[in-house]
């Protein structure tokens, strides 16, 4: 029988070979793109998602809730200063889109003749999944076995969630809760 003695060097091989294989098996499962995405948050004070408006808080935000309502948004959250709205798309037929809008009316200055509208949209996207419907059959020679019968227990699984970015979509945005604004002082 052969006698093997403790070695420090192979020991020390061995752990430095494990500590390898974990750090790698790591990266694998964590890419460090995706856990660096709050990086990218500069909170700059540009103003892309909120706007100054010539009103007190309850016209901003009653500018706001107009402009949902006149583009098929419905109105969940009616506040004196938050509106949320929902509208629902159905761009192929097997994908279902959501957009959830919030707006959130601030006063600013000391007389309360002026508001800022904080809006934030949020897009989340929803695929059909099929689940098909089998009987299983148990056969003593082979065992069981199983028929797909129907595909009938469909359903919406959520595979996207994302914060639309600001732009051109938030602009039109802006520019519908002003229009709606001027009308109301218009008639005042």
């Amino acid at each position: 029988m052969r006698n093997r003695h403790f070695s420090p060097l192979r020991a020390g091989l061995a752990f430095s070979a494990a500590a390898a294989l974990t750090l790698a098996s790591g990266c694998t499962l964590n890419p460090p793109s995706k856990l660096k995405v709050y990086q990218n948050e500069g909170f700059e004070s540009s103003e892309v998602f909120s706007r100054l408006f010539d009103a007190p808080v309850d016209a901003t935000c009653e500018a706001a809730r107009r402009a949902l309502l006149s583009q098929g948004y419905l109105v969940s959250v009616v506040k004196g200063d938050a509106i949320n709205g929902t509208k629902s798309f159905q761009p192929e037929g097997d994908v279902h889109v959501q957009i959830e809008f919030h707006v959130v009316c601030a006063s600013d200055g000391t007389d309360g003749k002026l508001a800022t509208a904080y809006v934030n949209a949020l897009q989340d996207r929803y695929a059909l999944k099929k689940s098909p419907n089998s009987a299983s059959v148990g056969l003593a020679a082979i065992g069981s076995v199983s028929i797909p019968l129907t595909a009938s227990d469909d359903s919406l699984v959520k595979v996207a969630s994302e914060t639309i970015p600001a732009g051109p979509f938030y602009d039109r945005f802006f520019a519908l809760m002003q229009r709606y604004l001027r009308e109301q002082s218009a008639t005042e």
